[in-house]
């Protein structure tokens, strides 16, 4: 096979997964009392060539999530970014802030006190206010970074004090669960949590996104009340590192 016929065909790939993940989104928005354009739809393009970035952008991809702040700053000059939207997902050093801060719409994995600081420290010296989601460690997994759940409204009131954010709402990334049922109870915990926060009208809270759901769950996930799936592998298949 030629180089340009498998780039053919990886672009094929790219298209009909889209529009397989874009029907089963809104099959599950649907069945969950919603809207398809309710759920905001990333793809993750951790590891992936800007080429095929640039081809789902191009078929109606709206927003983008990179893990890492070396690739999120490399890729970015070469993306068709106009009216789309980046956001950082990845787990972020401290020392790392003042090169995203500015850079990305949003940064979804905010998983300490520190990382809120430093975050707004640097907001504050670009004069621009950070977008920011809290990262729950639902499972409470010693491999995963985030607030334990009974710790996230506590420290969720003093990050809303920090100069230069805007916290937006909860992400969480449950165990691996080999039943359906299992998943779902983390699902519904993080949703009650996000409901529950929402209720109490917290000052510079706004509770708009909830953030679950990824290549092998977006659609529990949904069913369960995320508004915010981020797919990766589903999209452009494997990653290559």
């Amino acid at each position: 096979m030629t180089e340009k016929s498998w780039i053919d065909e990886k672009f094929s790939d790219i298209e009909y997964n889209l529009k397989t993940i874009n029907e089963e989104i809104a099959e599950a928005a649907i069945k969950s009392g919603r809207k398809p354009e309710d759920i905001d739809f990333m793809a993750v393009t951790k590891t992936v060539d800007e080429m095929f970035i640039n081809h789902a952008l191009d078929c109606g991809i709206n927003l983008i999530g990179e893990n890492k702040v070396q690739e999120m700053l490399r890729k970015k000059p070469n993306l068709n970014l106009d009216g789309k939207k980046k956001n950082l997902i990845g787990h972020l050093q401290t020392n790392k802030a003042s090169q995203i801060v500015g850079e990305v719409d949003m940064i979804e994995s905010v998983d300490s006190l520190k990382v809120a600081k430093e975050i707004g420290k640097q907001s504050v010296k670009k004069d621009l206010i950070t977008d920011i989601l809290l990262e729950v460690n639902i499972g409470r997994e010693e491999s995963k970074t985030g607030f334990m759940p009974e710790l996230v409204e506590e420290n969720l009131c003093e990050i809303a004090e920090i100069p230069g954010i805007r916290v937006c709402g909860l992400m969480a990334i449950p165990p691996i669960c080999n039943e359906n049922t299992k998943l779902c109870e983390f699902f519904e915990k993080m949703y009650n949590m996000y409901v529950d926060i929402e209720s109490k009208k917290i000052d510079n809270v706004y509770m708009n996104i909830l953030s679950m759901g990824m290549s092998g769950d977006y659609v529990p996930a949904i069913l369960c009340g995320s508004n915010h799936v981020r797919i990766g592998s589903k999209i452009f298949g494997p990653r290559i590192y």
